[in-house]
Parts: C-alpha cells; sequence; structure tokens
C-alpha cells in the first residue's frame, strides 16, 4: 500500500496494491501492522457499510463525547469523499480534503477523530464500507450542513437525496457542538 498526499498531516489517503491472475483481484484491506506503520495505530470497535442511489450525500457527520476514526472504502461504484476539521482551535480548522474512492482505483481514506465526514455518490449505485473506532452512540450523532457556506465544499450536486438529519443540519459558524483541537 502507498501513502498519497492529502495536504494534512492527520488525514492518509492509502493506495491498496491489488494482485491479480486469471482468477480476478485480491486486494487486502487491513491489516494492522502495516496500518500502524503509516500512522493509523487505532483500535477498530465496529465496521459499518452502505449503500446509497447516485445524488446522494452522507454527511457532514461527526461525534463530540466519543469521536470516531474512520478508515473508508468503496466496494462499488464511486463516491466524492470529504474530511472536513472542526476541531476548534486547530490550525486547519474549516479545511477540507476531497477525493474520489472507488471500486476501481483502491483507495482508501482515513479520518482521524474530531473530523467531520461525508460523500456523494457519483455512481448509480456505491456500496460504502468503514472501520470506525468507536461505537455508535445516537446521543452522540452530529452534522454539519452539507452546503455550509463556510467549507464551501464543491459536491457538484444540486439537488442532493439527504436524509432528515442532514437536511436540517447547522452550519459550522456559530455552531456550539463542536470538537476542541488537542495537539
Amino acid at each position: 500500500m502507498n501513502v498519497l498526499e492529502t495536504g494534512f498531516r492527520e488525514i492518509i489517503l492509502l493506495q491498496l496494491e491489488p494482485f491479480a491472475d486469471a482468477r480476478g483481484v485480491f486486494v487486502e484491506s487491513y491489516r494492522r501492522s502495516a496500518y500502524a506503520r503509516v500512522g493509523i495505530d487505532r483500535t477498530f470497535v465496529q465496521d459499518n457499510f452502505s449503500q446509497s442511489r447516485q445524488g446522494t450525500i452522507r454527511g457532514l457527520h461527526y461525534q463530540l463525547r466519543r469521536p470516531q476514526g474512520k478508515l473508508v472504502h468503496v466496494t462499488r461504484g464511486e463516491v466524492w469523499d470529504v474530511a472536513a476539521d472542526i476541531r476548534q482551535g486547530s490550525p486547519t480548522f474549516g479545511k477540507w480534503f476531497g477525493t474520489t474512492l472507488s471500486a476501481e482505483n483502491r483507495r482508501q481514506l482515513w479520518i482521524p477523530e474530531g473530523f467531520a465526514h461525508g460523500f456523494v455518490v457519483r455512481s448509480d449505485i456505491a456500496d460504502v464500507a468503514y472501520k470506525i473506532t468507536a461505537e455508535y452512540d445516537p446521543d452522540d450523532d452530529r452534522a454539519i450542513a452539507w452546503n455550509d457556506p463556510t467549507l464551501a465544499i464543491p459536491w457538484a450536486v444540486e439537488a442532493p437525496l439527504l436524509s432528515k438529519k442532514d437536511a436540517a443540519a447547522p452550519p459550522l459558524a456559530g455552531n456550539a457542538h463542536l470538537p476542541s483541537y488537542v495537539p
């Protein structure tokens, strides 16, 4: 696996290496020792999977009291995946990184604790799998508006399919419920 540049010290983009032969393709999607060597030395406690239609935006989600680190990859289709630094006091507060994750490019994105995460589906259907470092707690689940003007993320979709929670999410500015930056 190769580490690709993101412009953030904490966000890690990985290029997985496929092994192909006449039978098809094999890809190792996680080995703790290899990930620890590249700076992802966490214990994952839950695996999640979502399947979404084209034009769906999921996010921008984060957790306040029990933040989750997320290791995300796509097993079918394509998404444009975004990690936004919403940690109060962080030198990169309000900055974001976006990248295409697809079954074809076999990339994974590490989104550390304290960052908001979201993606938009570009293919007809996308299957997204992610490992997380803290169990889901619905009372701790938070969101930032997908179309937040401070972040100005170019989602390239005018009328996205949204959950009720995501459609009602508050903007970043003035949000009293944001994680704090811990150097």
